[in-house]
């Protein structure tokens, strides 16, 4: 027994139509499997965020800074610093030879640094944290 199966290409083109065996038929779909496409994922690109580094401002030990003009620098020119801390970080200058007196980010340890070292102070070059 004869299947016509018939295609049409286009709209403007005529239908063909095929005679084909129906034993015929039957092997071509049982051997031809139908393969959906493998769906690839896309690759993304993630941002990373990295905090910005920080940065240590020093302030070194030397002869002629007095004790209340390294501890008045202090209070006016890095923020919130209180007048027992003040005091704290000029005496461990002065028996350790340097403390840190800020940590953060780069800017604003060079505007600090700027400041005291305008004053007079002794300044260590800025490090990263």
């Amino acid at each position: 027994m004869t299947v016509n199966t018939c295609f049409r290409s286009a709209a403007t083109t005529p239908t063909i139509c095929i005679g084909i065996d129906r034993r015929v038929m039957s092997s071509i779909t049982a051997t031809t499997a139908v393969t959906t496409p493998v769906r690839t994922p896309k690759t993304t690109q993630r941002t990373v965020r990295k905090p910005y580094p920080n940065y240590k401002v020093i302030v070194l030990d030397d002869d002629f800074n007095t004790f209340q003009h390294v501890s008045h620098c202090l209070m006016t020119y890095v923020p919130n610093m209180n007048p027992d801390r003040a005091w704290e970080l000029t005496n461990q200058v002065h028996f350790e030879g340097a403390a840190t007196v800020w940590t953060g980010p780069l800017e604003q340890a060079e505007f600090y640094h700027m400041q005291l070292k305008r004053e007079g102070l002794t300044m260590a070059p800025l490090e990263a944290a």
